[in-house]
C-alpha cells in the first residue's frame, strides 16, 4: 500500500484575497490557516503535500507558504489550467473562471499513483479530522466498488454569526455511508437553530446536528479516472448552457458514482469545530479560538518551532 498523500486546493486563493500578499493571518504568531492543517496533517502521518495551484501565483505561493513547508513535509506541485481540456475542446472567449474542483482534482492525474485526500487551502478543519482521515487512507482499497471517504461535521460548528452559507447537508445510513449530499445555497443561524432557504420566501427547519461536507475528502486514484472521463459530459452541457461560469463541482461526480453503485463513500464523523472566513467579521472569532486551542495546548505558541518526528 502506497503512502497517503495530502492534496491542498490552493488554485482558487489568489482570486479570493487579491493576490496571496493579501492573506490575513490568524494565528498569533502570522499563521495562516493553511499553516495549521499542514501542522495537523503531519501530526496524523502525512508526509507529503501536493498544491493545487495556478501558474500565474506561484512565485507568491511559494514564498509565503510552499518553501517554508520544506522543511517539514515533502512538497510538490500541480497546476490548473484553464485550457486543461480534453482533445478538440477550447476555452471560450468569455471564459475567465477556472472550471471548478473536479477539474482542480484533474491537475494530479499524473501525479497520484496512491490514496490521498483533499482540503480546501483556506478552511480549518481541525486534529481529529486528519487523524480520521489518513487511518482512513491506510487501508484504502481499489476495488470494483471504490470505497472513498468523507470527513462530515454537524453542521452548527461550521456556521456563522454574521450571515449565511453554502453547505452540502449529507443523507447518511445508518452504516454511516453517504446515500446523498443536497446542495443547500443558502443556510442561516435562526435562534438556537438554523434553517435553510430555496427561494428567500420560505425557510425549512435544519438541525443542528446534520451532517455536512466541507470537502474534506479520501479517494483512491479511481477517482481521477472517473473525473476524466466525465468531464467531457459537464463540458458539453455547460458550453451550451453556461460558458462564462460553469463548474464542475467534485461533490456532483462523487453522488453519480454513488448513484450508479460505482462508489461507496464512509462518512467519517469529526467533532471538531470547522472555522473559516466566510465573511470579514469571521476572522476575530478565528483569531481568538486558535489562540484558545494554543493555550490549551494543542499547538505550539510558535507553530514551526520544532520539526515534528
Amino acid at each position: 500500500m502506497k503512502e497517503p498523500v495530502l492534496v491542498v486546493m490552493a488554485a482558487g486563493i489568489g482570486s479570493r484575497y487579491g493576490g496571496l500578499k493579501q492573506i490575513d493571518p490568524v494565528g498569533s504568531n502570522g499563521e495562516l490557516i493553511i499553516d495549521f492543517s499542514l501542522y495537523d496533517a503531519i501530526k496524523a502521518g502525512f508526509k507529503k503535500v501536493v498544491f493545487i495551484i495556478k501558474e500565474e501565483i506561484e512565485k507568491d505561493f511559494k514564498e509565503v507558504i510552499g518553501d517554508r513547508m520544506r522543511e517539514h513535509i515533502e512538497v510538490a506541485y500541480a497546476y490548473q489550467r484553464l485550457d486543461d481540456l480534453p482533445a478538440s475542446y477550447h476555452v471560450p472567449r468569455e471564459r475567465s473562471k477556472p472550471w471548478g474542483t473536479g477539474h482542480a482534482l484533474l491537475a494530479v492525474r499524473d501525479i497520484i499513483e496512491g490514496p490521498f485526500a483533499v482540503i480546501n487551502a483556506d478552511d480549518y478543519y481541525g486534529q481529529e479530522a486528519f487523524s480520521l482521515i489518513y487511518e482512513f487512507l491506510k487501508q484504502a482499497k481499489d476495488d470494483k466498488a471504490c470505497e472513498y471517504g468523507m470527513v462530515g461535521y454537524e453542521l452548527t460548528n461550521t456556521l456563522t454569526e454574521h450571515g449565511y452559507v453554502a453547505r452540502g447537508v449529507c443523507e447518511v445510513g445508518i452504516d454511516q455511508y453517504l446515500y446523498k449530499i443536497n446542495e443547500r445555497t443558502h443556510i442561516e443561524k435562526r435562534g438556537d437553530g438554523a434553517a435553510y432557504t430555496e427561494d428567500g420566501e420560505k425557510w425549512i427547519a435544519i438541525s443542528n446536528e446534520a451532517t455536512v461536507s466541507m470537502n474534506m475528502w479520501a479517494f483512491t486514484p479511481s477517482i481521477l479516472k472517473e473525473l476524466e472521463i466525465r468531464f467531457p459530459m459537464f463540458l458539453e452541457q455547460t458550453l451550451k448552457t453556461n460558458p462564462e461560469k460553469g463548474e464542475y463541482f467534485l461533490p456532483d461526480v462523487v453522488g453519480e458514482l454513488i448513484e450508479e453503485d460505482k462508489a461507496c463513500v464512509k462518512v467519517l464523523k469529526s467533532q471538531d469545530k470547522w472555522y473559516g472566513v466566510t465573511y470579514k467579521e469571521d476572522k476575530p472569532l478565528v483569531v481568538s479560538s486558535l489562540l484558545q486551542l494554543k493555550n490549551k495546548g494543542f499547538y505550539p505558541l510558535d507553530l514551526w518551532e520544532a520539526n515534528h518526528e
